[in-house]
């Protein structure tokens, strides 16, 4: 009987960078990420974000904005190849405000030697999952 891998899969890995972002640990966030890694949400009106410091800063930018701040996970999929769909919702307060965000999305994972190499944020849950189950099929 074969052993069991240890090695954590893209389902787990892309579970504990959510987890540290719940955490506001942008260095663990980062150490998901390769040194060319994209973080599109351009979708969202927000921008392609390439490389660690960008992408960083955009966190800085994103999450720091917030007193509060966490992600939900309603649904995560892999779906073969490096390809992870996580169906989330985002939560923020500000102190400053009495209102509350709350953004539900799709991001489409690409994982590759143990990093991730690009996310795509998309507002439409249906979008989301169809680049997500196409780019599984063409990284065959």
């Amino acid at each position: 009987m074969p052993a069991k891998s240890t090695t954590p899969g893209p389902v787990e890995l892309t579970l504990r960078g959510i987890e540290a972002a719940n955490r506001r640990d942008l260095d663990a966030v980062m150490s998901f990420l390769g040194p060319d890694s994209v973080w599109e949400a351009a979708p969202w009106g927000l921008g392609t974000h390439e490389g660690r410091t960008r992408i960083h800063r955009f966190f800085e930018d994103w999450i720091g904005g917030f007193d509060e701040y966490r992600i939900v996970v309603e649904e995560m999929l892999d779906l073969g190849n490096g390809v992870v769909l996580a169906v989330t919702q985002q939560y923020g307060h500000t102190a400053h405000t009495r209102g509350h965000m709350q953004l539900r999305s799709a991001s489409v994972f690409v994982w590759a030697e143990g990093v991730v190499t690009r996310v795509t944020n998309y507002p439409d849950i249906d979008e989301g999952r169809a680049a997500a189950e196409r780019l599984a099929e063409e990284r065959v």
